[in-house]
């Protein structure tokens, strides 16, 4: 028997669990989102990934700005849902709206908890050197991602020179598939909950623009992890004489040594605080991503040149 669910989701990574939950057969009472933002040159209001997914569904959207207070809990309870699964909504969700549905509010988080719960789960891991990460399913409380784990999938290996978005879009389809299989056991009175460890929790801040800048007096794997977690976005940049500011979308080991932030010769291979990196693709400001050696002919470096 299919379940009757509230869907609660905004960025691309919510969307192919939106697809799966609604293409198994589960009833999606309605699909809570962010409101459309102004976005472009002209700040025309877009709607979310997902509530155009849903509109392409064919499913009730809405875009409460706050899901405090009686009204929110009333039009929640009004569903009548058996669970709620949530993906990167974006609103916390008040003990009440927890409490609104019988079977619970299943999340699903990219990381394996308790590492890295918080908002960027999936930039923290690359910018700390992990090795591996993957997703987890846990039935909601009111911490910041401390319930208690319902499924585990994992152990994606985090390839040297991969970035955060090529890991984003590994993630999204491993977690829609793990959510399918959370709820078909819930449907069927199997779902088990597991406690989550106490020891080896860490928390993935959000983002902040003030950390982006690139340091080259840092070892070269910093850097290059620096980078690789923030790509494509918001993107790890350093000053170029003449060209502004550049993000740095992806690099990888390079070779040689020099004062940090040099270039050592003419394939953009930069001198960091030991080692070196080479840049591999950049993006100029307001211009489309590009690579280095593309990136040269428009903008030649020679090498000594400093980046700052």
């Amino acid at each position: 028997m299919a379940l009757r669910l509230v869907f609660m989701g905004t960025p691309d990574f919510a969307v192919p669990t939106l697809v799966e939950i609604h293409g198994a057969g589960h009833d999606v009472a309605a699909v809570y989102t962010r409101a459309p933002q102004p976005a472009g040159r002209g700040l025309e209001l877009k709607p979310s990934v997902v509530a155009r997914e849903a509109e392409r569904l064919h499913l009730p959207i809405l875009t409460p700005k706050t899901l405090k207070g009686a009204d929110a809990d009333a039009a929640m309870r009004a569903h009548r849902a058996d669970a709620a699964v949530v993906v990167a909504y974006g609103l916390i969700l008040p003990k009440p709206i927890l409490d609104a549905f019988p079977l619970g509010c299943f999340n699903l988080h990219a990381s394996l908890l308790p590492r890295w719960r918080g908002a960027a789960p999936i930039n923290r891991a690359i910018m700390a050197g992990d090795h591996e990460t993957g997703v987890t399913v846990m039935k909601m409380d009111e911490g910041l991602d401390t319930g208690g784990v319902v499924m585990q999938q994992g152990r994606v290996q985090l390839d040297s020179d991969w970035t955060a978005g090529e890991i984003h879009d590994k993630l999204k389809l491993i977690g829609a598939s793990l959510m399918l299989l959370a709820l078909a056991a819930l449907e069927k009175g199997q779902l088990h909950l597991t406690p989550q460890a106490t020891e080896g929790v860490t928390y993935a801040a959000k983002i902040d623009k003030g950390e982006t800048r690139v340091d080259w007096t840092r070892p070269w794997k910093q850097i290059h992890d620096h980078c690789r977690g923030l790509s494509p976005f918001p993107g790890a940049w350093c000053e170029l004489a003449g060209a502004g500011r550049i993000k740095i979308l992806r690099t990888t080991k390079g070779e040689g040594n020099g004062p940090p932030g040099r270039v050592l010769d003419d394939k953009l291979t930069i001198a960091c605080g030991s080692g070196a990196v080479r840049l591999v693709e950049l993006q100029r400001a307001g211009k489309q991503p590009m690579a280095a050696d593309e990136f040269l002919r428009g903008t030649p470096v020679a090498p000594a040149t400093v980046l700052h």
